[in-house]
């Protein structure tokens, strides 16, 4: 044959991957001129190999990452969040990602988005599994936060006997999980367990009053037999659990048309279209920012607290004080609406955390207008990226037959 690519020098061999890569590049094309010169055939076998090859340089190179600490191996641990690739989740990945833990995404993406978490994508320690929670997973780790099941009304009302599925059998699985590898298992509860309370501020020793028939009781129920197994599984089979009554949470990465009054709200105002208010507007609601509800979690994962914890902010305002704190956020012109108030809609919600404040240390931290200004910004991106990506379709051909659907 008698042809020998040239080796690279001890300059050209340093371990900088963007050196690397350029000498790599160099490489591959002496082996192009090489192989197009000794085998016309392989030539196009070969060119097949170097488009994959100087991608996944390409790749390696291009991408960038948060910046991410390093753990020994004795303090890094093995971490699955299921609903990773929502809301709460992708921000709790975010948190665990970057204290340096190696952390395992389950999302079937009924609400969840990859774009939430391809940031990661590639990273070492980041692993994303398409898969339903319903189905039995098997996978070797050292906590699991159990967040998988829609949460607002819209998505677990479309379709509640998923939402049942995915608290009770995708619970049984996750608990069935831990018991199996020996992990410690969160649950992400809900103050919905509470139902339309009649004692207020709700503790955590309130055992709630509830509609077991209407149409939120899929995920009220749902979430209260969630908590029931996970209290008989450490019963009898001695599983660690820990439990979140989470309140309302706000921030980035909430779907815009989730039909939560946050995301309303700011979409509408955003939007110039009246603000919907359903009833007089004086229910109640407690909103805490997304990035202090992730700090509660951590901190009830890694304590030892075995009993429920609420985590919210006990400040209390009204649905129509809300719309109206949004509007001037906003500088809106929007006008606010007034439509029939839903059924089984809770009059009052607060948490009383004085548990989380004793035991965890933990309060909310993020003022309100700071959570909503960062939220309303996101919206904003949100929707001119909407508008600058929008399909608009080609007017039809002239031959096209009439009444043809188009995809639009």
């Amino acid at each position: 044959m008698g042809h020998k690519l040239p080796a690279l020098n001890s300059q050209q061999r340093r371990g900088e991957r963007g050196v690397g890569l350029l000498h790599t590049n160099r490489q591959i094309s002496l082996c192009r001129d090489y192989v197009l010169e000794n085998n016309t055939v392989f030539y196009f076998y070969f060119l097949s190999f170097l488009t994959t090859t100087e991608f996944i340089f390409s790749s390696s190179v291009s991408q960038k990452y948060p910046p991410v600490k390093f753990l020994s191996e004795k303090d890094r641990k093995r971490i699955l969040i299921t609903g990773g690739a929502g809301f709460v989740g992708s921000h709790l990945t975010d948190k665990l990602m970057m204290d340096g833990h190696e952390v395992t995404v389950v999302d079937n993406f009924f609400t969840g988005r990859k774009r939430n978490v391809e940031h990661w994508i590639g990273h070492e320690n980041f692993e994303l599994i398409n898969h339903d929670v319903v189905e039995p997973l098997y996978i070797e780790v050292d906590q699991i936060y159990h967040l998988a099941s829609p949460a607002s009304p819209p998505n677990y009302m479309y379709n509640p006997i998923k939402t049942l599925k995915t608290n009770t059998i995708g619970t049984l699985n996750m608990l069935g999980l831990a018991k199996r590898v020996g992990a410690r298992l969160l649950l992400a509860s809900t103050s919905e367990i509470y139902g339309d309370p009649e004692v207020h501020p709700q503790s955590e020793d309130y055992w709630g009053h509830v509609n077991p028939i209407g149409p939120r009781a899929c995920y009220d129920e749902g979430k209260r037999v969630a908590e029931t197994m996970c209290y008989a599984y450490m019963k009898q089979e001695g599983v660690e659990v820990r439990v979140a009554r989470i309140f309302n949470t706000f921030g980035s990465r909430m779907h815009m048309n989730d039909g939560r009054v946050v995301s309303n709200f700011i979409l509408q105002a955003l939007q110039g279209e009246p603000l919907t208010v359903y009833g007089t507007g004086s229910q109640t609601r407690a909103f805490q920012y997304v990035s202090d509800l992730v700090n509660g979690l951590v901190l009830l994962m890694n304590s030892n607290i075995s009993s429920p914890v609420n985590l919210g902010n006990p400040e209390e305002h009204t649905i129509l004080e809300f719309a109206r704190l949004i509007k001037s956020l906003v500088v809106s012109h929007s006008q606010i609406q007034f439509l029939a108030e839903a059924q089984d809609d809770p009059q009052r919600r607060r948490p009383d955390i004085r548990k989380a404040k004793m035991l965890l240390g933990w309060e909310p931290v993020v003022p309100l207008e700071e959570g909503l200004n960062k939220t309303i910004q996101y919206f904003s991106r949100e929707l001119e990226h909407q508008a600058n990506n929008q399909y608009i379709p080609k007017p039809k051909a002239a031959r096209m037959k009439k009444g043809r659907p188009r995809h639009n």
